[in-house]
């Protein structure tokens, strides 16, 4: 009997210690099934859902309540004020305003200016006026180079030597090619600014007659980059460098041929550009891979801040304090919500606190927009860093809340591992609150990325860089690429490269570029 009840007091711990062994298993097991239907979720959104990372403004009211819900209305009235407002000019007129402008008259004869009524002379009364805009399409000609030699009849009698004296003519861009400066500019501008891929510019080139293989416009490229466009580069570099406040990033790039390497492996741009302060600078760099020693290397020598997303591998640069993305740790709470069910979308969850709190602090740096940076930085201790510590406070106590791999518990995970850096913004009113300005920046290579797929080889990738590093800075400096482009390559091969003082008039923020180099002002 002993034995038995001994046998019995087996079996049930035996079926308890299984029980919780299965439990423990079916959490686990519900834990991943979640997290799958979170990320099939969210592949969704990001295939067929709006990109935009705008949200409800009622998730703001969390902070500002009494704000949002005063009414104006209420108060009594003490001063009724009117005015006349200006009628607006018409916003047609305002596009228009900074063409060039072709008029053409229509006038009666002088025969038919007679009254159809009495006969008596017609006077102009009015006019009628309708606009067009005029398109002229490329045109493409040869321009023949004719350089005269002179020399002296008498010396050429008498004398032993003879001189001869050459009529100057510009150097040309590429010796020994037909490629001129502005037929090498529209080469460049056609597929690092329009994003058209050379196979595409040669059928383009065949309608106008002239027949141009790819290969040759690729050694066009090649050749114009790296003798030319390199130097303003390096100049480029060394002024952005002696900046004190900078953004970087990066994205993938294909190279077929390098050494070593499957034409399948990845390899990346790097992406460094200047804060709001100072001149627009942006510069690409290709390089293998995405280690931590070619920021290192890049940015040798600059000391100040750093705007960087979460990526570790800006860690460890000396005498450079990192400042992190607010917009991407929003992202994060934005995909929690997305992730969510249908049903749980209608509740109270807490990812929407997380995204409130960063609504607040971009809702705050809208209202300092145009403010001094003394003022900026006064303002954010006084509104931002309250906020800051609040949500610290909450993901400190949402943390052991969650399930660590969900949606929410990535989001964070990250705010509170990126800690650090995402306050680094309270140090300095220069500072921005988010790296978007080189998410920015690098969104063109990206897009032409999707046209010309890949580069051949390593010294194209580098070509590419230093390119897209002079239309981009180019274009955040108020320039026409082409014309830009255009204006390098008449230049550059007459000076000498090494002065430095004469690469700085060429720089895009130089006040010596001349004005057809500039893209007309916007209409406001």
């Amino acid at each position: 009997m002993k034995n038995m009840d001994m046998k019995t007091q087996e079996t049930i711990e035996y079926y308890k210690a299984r029980n919780e062994k299965l439990e423990i298993e079916k959490e686990a097991l519900e834990a991943k099934l979640k997290w799958y239907e979170e990320q099939f979720r969210l592949s969704q959104q990001r295939r067929f859902g709006s990109s935009s990372e705008k949200t409800n403004s009622d998730q703001l009211s969390l902070f500002n309540e009494a704000e949002a819900t005063a009414n104006p209305d209420d108060e009594p009235t003490i001063e009724t004020i009117t005015y006349t407002r200006k009628k607006k000019r018409n916003r047609r007129d305002e596009k228009l305003e900074n063409l060039p402008t072709e008029t053409v008259e229509y006038r009666l004869p002088a025969e038919e200016q007679v009254c159809s009524c009495c006969a008596g002379p017609l006077h102009e009364m009015s006019t009628q006026v309708r606009r067009e805009i005029e398109v002229i399409p490329a045109q493409v000609k040869v321009k023949k180079h004719v350089q005269y030699v002179y020399s002296c009849r008498h010396c050429e009698r008498h004398e032993i030597e003879t001189p001869i004296v050459t009529a100057k003519m510009p150097a040309p861009v590429f010796p020994g090619s037909l490629a001129s400066p502005s037929s090498m500019a529209y080469t460049m501008t056609q597929k690092y600014v329009e994003s058209m891929p050379l196979y595409r510019q040669e059928k383009h080139l065949e309608r106008f007659g002239i027949f141009i293989s790819r290969q040759t416009l690729s050694n066009w490229i090649l050749y114009g980059a790296d003798t030319w466009l390199s130097p303003v580069y390096d100049q480029m570099r060394n002024h952005l460098l002696n900046q004190d406040i900078l953004h970087a990033d990066e994205t993938t790039l294909q190279v077929l041929s390098e050494p070593d390497r499957r034409a399948t492996s990845k390899s990346f741009m790097w992406l460094y550009r200047t804060g709001r302060m100072g001149p627009p600078i942006v510069l690409y760099d290709y390089q293998r891979t995405r280690a931590s020693k070619h920021p290192l290397r890049f940015l040798e020598g600059f000391r100040g801040y750093l705007h960087v997303d979460g990526y570790a591998g800006y860690n460890g640069i000396p005498d450079v304090s990192l400042v992190g993305c607010w917009a991407h740790a929003r992202r994060k709470f934005t995909e929690a919500l997305q992730a969510l069910p249908e049903s749980a979308k209608t509740t109270h969850v807490k990812a929407k606190e997380g995204l409130a709190f960063c609504n607040q602090l971009f809702s705050i740096e809208r209202d300092l927009k145009d403010v001094s940076p003394e003022e900026r930085y006064k303002k954010r201790l006084e509104r931002s860093q309250p906020v800051l510590e609040a949500f610290l406070a909450w993901l400190h106590e949402q943390a052991p809340r969650v399930l660590p791999k969900s949606a929410l518990g990535q989001a964070i995970k990250y705010c509170r591992n990126q800690w650090d850096r995402l306050v680094a913004f309270l140090e300095d009113g220069r500072l921005e609150i988010d790296n978007n300005r080189a998410e920015r920046s690098i969104k063109p290579f990206v897009i032409g990325r999707k046209n010309w797929l890949f580069s051949n080889t390593i010294k194209g990738a580098k070509s590419s860089a230093i390119i897209y590093s002079i239309v981009e800075t180019a274009k955040e400096n108020g320039l026409n690429p082409f014309n830009y482009l255009k204006y390098l390559f008449e230049q550059l091969p007459n000076i000498n490269l090494t002065d430095k003082e004469k690469l700085d008039q060429l720089l895009p923020w130089s006040t010596t570029i001349p004005e057809e180099c500039r893209v007309p002002n916007k209409a406001k």
